[in-house]
């Protein structure tokens, strides 16, 4: 009995896919809106001084080209969250993040996540340049964070072991502003790994 208990504990505990979000294969739009989120589940969020310069590209002359996030057009710092409607995430333990992003130039894309606190945070970790499409897998446990001013999108002091056991929202920044084509962050797709918390 002590065994199964103990199995059923550990498979409880395992993370799971909380949700995805692939974008609309509709035209490209700026800014990204609500109407470009494939999950009924999902809402978006947009931030910083460039918000409404985020756009949702595709180019339907190029083969197999995906319909993703660009930050090309972005004339200062700008963010992009999800949040699930009636749920939030537990992110400890052997949660991940999973993202398909291309990067070009000096960008590097960092996570953003909003705990249950309101106090937003950034990942020292990111994405760098990259050649072509490449999948980038976080696993949770091991970044480190600092805060998030989120009106400026722009990073602050370390903090240390911050409570993930409740976030609200997650999302992505390269923390820059855009420079068009040769200068940008695209992302194709995003996966979120966790334990739901209602």
């Amino acid at each position: 009995m002590v065994c199964c208990i103990l199995a059923c504990t550990t498979a409880n505990s395992q993370s799971k896919l909380f949700f995805r979000e692939d974008w609309k294969a509709i035209p490209a739009a700026t800014p990204v809106t609500q109407e470009h989120v494939v999950n009924p589940n999902l809402i978006l969020s947009l931030y910083g001084p460039a918000k409404d310069e985020i756009k949702k590209s595709n180019h339907p002359q190029i083969p197999n080209d995906p319909y993703y996030i660009w930050s090309g057009d972005c004339k200062g710092n700008w963010a992009l969250s999800l949040r699930y409607r009636d749920k939030w995430v537990d992110l400890t333990g052997d949660a991940k993040i999973i993202l398909r992003t291309r990067q070009s130039g000096f960008r590097q894309l960092h996570l953003i996540l909003k705990p249950g606190t309101g106090d937003w945070l950034v990942s020292d970790q990111s994405v760098p340049y990259t050649p072509d499409w490449v999948e980038k897998e976080f696993k949770i446990a091991g970044l480190s964070w600092r805060k998030l001013n989120i009106e400026t999108v722009t990073e602050g002091s370390p903090v240390q072991n911050p409570d993930l056991s409740k976030v609200a929202e997650i999302g992505f920044t390269d923390l820059m502003p855009g420079g068009g084509t040769p200068a940008s962050s695209r992302v194709d797709w995003i996966e979120v790994y966790g334990k739901e918390v209602n």
